[in-house]
């Protein structure tokens, strides 16, 4: 029974005897104490007022009286304007620390009644992964052990954006400039040199896009299609009628986009997407080697990152699903074709418009996929509760539409699709851009912090009769500590700024400060002799009865973190209670006190704080470490 529930009942009937009137019981408002007041918990006053008669000192005055003499639970109180806070006795807080010390699995909810399933990663088989794909596999395979230890059993996934235009571009590139590179050849990882290809495409396109626009601006249209000649005049003829920058700028963007599509690469690797569509065999011999060499690169960065995955998806797989749906969904009036034969909702009566859900072609896109991908896993798990997408917040967009189309298609599981929408991770230099290849590559990134984290062990730690397999294993263990905890130690919602000096220090709200904090406690633990059960007649420290009261929220923040989908918050508790720890560290001796009762609980305490450290970042997916 927690404190809010010991003393609500009691504080209704004191009130209500008090005051001689019926108290509703939702006026009895209590909460923590705030810190810079003195005291455990809090009742609210101010609702007591009108029947009191009196101001809130002595309103409060005489409501704490009346408690102290009724139960032996609260030792002091003190009113600080209309908010009574009251001091718990020692007992109390060591029985909820035996509590604690007596749970095995303390605050997690092991029971799986339902099955939840967590995509995340999701990659284009186009380039490798790099920082951004770091901050959505750490945040989405968390997310996945936070919800399983919230009672669900869990399934992590994927989707393989495996399939379109975006990989047609690095299969073109390659065959016009790779003369048979190979990972092997090459010596890279597979795909890391498909990733180059990739790149290759888009400085062509720069390259054949510079001539076009040059001779388009001229009058030199060639042999252009004279439906884009005819746009590309009348948008040219309205930019140099615009005065304003910002509706000029928009025009000259389209301009972009008409012209790249007009452009001799483009029209080809369009054609090659139609081939492979059609399952031509060369096009998808092609398909098939590339996308191979990128998968065993992948799983190389998985490994490295530590995440797994239980079920995999294909967007080759899942757009054929999609179209069928979008050929139902035509029958029964919800998509409606435009006259180019292209597929489309409308979706303007929700306050959004028309999206393309196939192309004049008959081609698909994202969309198709999504529809198609969400409708088989529902069918490959029937009891499934409800599916997190781990997707940043530039798709915000996308999300709303895919879960009101599916809901239009007449799926009600659509109600429990969640879009865990995160931030971009930027770096000093700026915004990262895969296609001009400047992005911050995760295997490099992963190796880089490993470094720093070994630089900084060999400096500072006491790593002296490791042997060199361990010491190796630690300052893994560290490295990538310190870039999970920093990548999620932030609000999920927000933007950040990622800075790897910063993630493996030991100072500071960083994931190496807590592994540090577990390592000392081993070390404590491991000259303890004896430990026994906690005795209750003893008095605490106010750093023990801060400590045991952050443990005791602990069940409370595991659930909240599972309801919000957020990693920061169970990085956030654990550095506030390592924090607490190090104050009740410095503020009291364990092995010199003399009383015997109490240096016991000086352990069981360090010993239920080095388990939920361990607990907490496990559920982070960090390893700590027993020496540091």
């Amino acid at each position: 029974m927690n404190l809010e529930s010991k003393l609500a009942p009691a504080l209704l009937k004191i009130i209500s005897e008090l005051y001689s009137v019926d108290v509703n019981p939702a006026q009895i408002q209590l909460q923590k104490t705030r810190k810079d007041f003195k005291g455990d918990i809090t009742l609210v006053v101010f609702p007591f007022l009108k029947i009191s008669k009196k101001g809130p000192e002595e309103t409060g005055a005489e409501i704490a009286e009346k408690l102290m003499e009724s139960i032996d639970l609260v030792t002091a109180y003190n009113t600080v304007k209309g908010f009574l806070n009251f001091e718990i006795a020692d007992s109390y807080w060591l029985e909820q620390l035996k509590g604690i010390n007596a749970q095995e699995n303390y605050g997690l909810d092991l029971s799986e009644s339902k099955i939840q399933m967590v995509e995340y990663s999701s990659p284009n088989t186009n380039k490798p992964l790099h920082l951004g794909h770091l901050r959505n596999n750490f945040l989405g395979h968390s997310v996945s052990l936070i919800l399983g230890v919230n009672g669900y059993e869990m399934v992590k996934t994927q989707i393989i954006n495996d399939r379109g235009i975006h990989i047609c571009k690095s299969m073109l590139a390659w065959e016009r400039f790779g003369e048979g590179e190979t990972p092997e050849s090459s010596g890279m990882k597979g795909d890391k040199l498909v990733g180059k290809y990739y790149v290759a495409f888009d400085k062509a396109l720069k390259e054949e896009l510079a001539v076009l626009s040059k001779e388009w601006a001229e009058g030199n249209f060639g042999n252009g299609d004279e439906k884009a000649i005819a746009e590309y005049q009348r948008l040219s003829e309205a930019s140099a009628e615009k005065e304003d920058d910002k509706a000029r700028k928009a025009i000259e963007g389209k301009i972009k986009e008409l012209l790249n599509n007009q452009t001799q690469i483009m029209k080809d690797v369009k054609e090659m997407l139609l081939k492979w569509e059609a399952k031509e065999s060369q096009v998808y011999a092609l398909w098939e080697k590339m996308n191979g060499w990128v998968y065993k690169g992948f799983d190389v960065t998985y490994e490295s990152m530590g995440v797994s995955f239980d079920k995999l998806y294909y967007e080759s797989d899942t757009y054929i699903t999609g179209k069928e749906l979008v050929e139902k969904g035509l029958e029964s009036g919800t998509f409606f074709k435009k006259d180019d034969g292209s597929v489309w909702i409308d979706l303007s009566d929700e306050g959004l418009d028309e999206k393309l859900v196939l192309r004049a072609d008959g081609t698909a896109v994202y969309m198709t996929q999504d529809i198609g991908t969400a409708y088989q896993r529902f069918l490959d798990y029937p009891k499934l509760d409800g599916i997190v997408y781990t997707v940043g917040n530039e798709q915000d967009y996308h999300f709303k539409v895919l879960f009101l189309i599916l809901k239009k298609l007449g799926f009600k599981w659509a109600a429990n699709c969640y879009h865990l929408s995160y931030g971009m991770v930027d770096l000093p230099t700026g915004k990262m851009k895969s296609r001009e290849g400047t992005v911050v590559d995760a295997d490099d990134l992963i190796n880089d912090v490993v470094q720093k984290a070994k630089d900084m062990t060999q400096e500072r730690g006491h790593i002296e009769g490791m042997s060199e397999d361990e010491k190796t294993a630690l300052y893994r263990m560290i490295g990538l500590g310190g870039l999970k905890y920093y990548l999620m130690k932030v609000d999920p919602k927000k933007r950040m700024l990622f800075n790897p000096e910063e993630s493996v220090d030991l100072n500071g709200n960083t994931g190496p400060f807590i592994q540090y904090a577990h390592a000392r406690i081993s070390s404590l633990l491991r000259k303890a002799e004896n430990i026994s059960e906690v005795q209750t007649t003893i008095d605490i420290h106010e750093s023990e009865r801060e400590l045991i009261k952050h443990l005791a929220d602990y069940p409370e923040l595991i659930q909240m973190a599972g309801k919000e989908y957020s990693p920061a918050l169970i990085a956030n508790y654990s550095y506030e209670l390592v924090k607490l720890y190090n104050s009740f560290y410095q503020s009291v001796s364990i092995f010199k006190e003399e009383d015997a009762q109490k240096m016991n609980m000086r352990l069981v305490l360090s010993q239920n704080v080095g388990s939920v450290i361990k607990t907490a970042m496990g559920l982070l997916g960090i390893q700590v470490p027993e020496r540091m």
